[in-house]
């Protein structure tokens, strides 16, 4: 069984190949095509989770904002650990400062939404734009007041 069709077949035992292979220096034996294509996947995987951390803290300050009689220990905790979760993924992955746009424009509108849905407050109430900057969703110190 060749390289690629392994890599349908049995995508552990290609990978493993594929790691021995490149260890080796037979780069020309190398299934090089599929290994980029692993390597991009990796990538979005990685700003995928961006996104989804993102998604969690800015749904919980909007709750925070908009719920102030349902404030308590448990959405402090909970903001307070997206936000150290948040900053551990950016020190693994510091290039994706360049998605911070994009990524916290996806993860607001998902937010956005959720927040919509759990509090059944109308969607049209919160901002269509995230109202706050990384620094500020990311700063101990800002618990937004509604």
């Amino acid at each position: 069984m060749d390289g690629s069709s392994l890599y349908d077949s049995d995508f552990y035992a290609w990978a493993n190949e594929q790691a021995a292979l490149l260890r080796a220096g037979k780069l020309d034996a190398a299934d090089i095509e599929h290994i980029a294509e692993e390597i991009e996947s990796m990538g979005k995987t990685e700003k995928r989770e961006l996104v989804s951390r993102l998604r969690v803290l800015l749904h919980h300050l909007l709750k925070w904002e908009h719920q102030p009689a349902r404030r308590g220990n448990s959405w402090r905790l909970s903001i307070a650990n997206s936000r150290d979760e948040i900053e551990t993924h950016m020190r693994d992955n510091p290039s994706l400062k360049s998605k911070l746009g994009e990524s916290i424009a996806d993860a607001y509108r998902l937010a956005r939404r959720d927040a919509a849905a759990e509090t059944g407050i109308d969607e049209a109430v919160f901002a269509v734009q995230c109202p706050w900057s990384f620094a500020e969703m990311m700063d101990e110190g800002v618990w937004p007041e509604g």
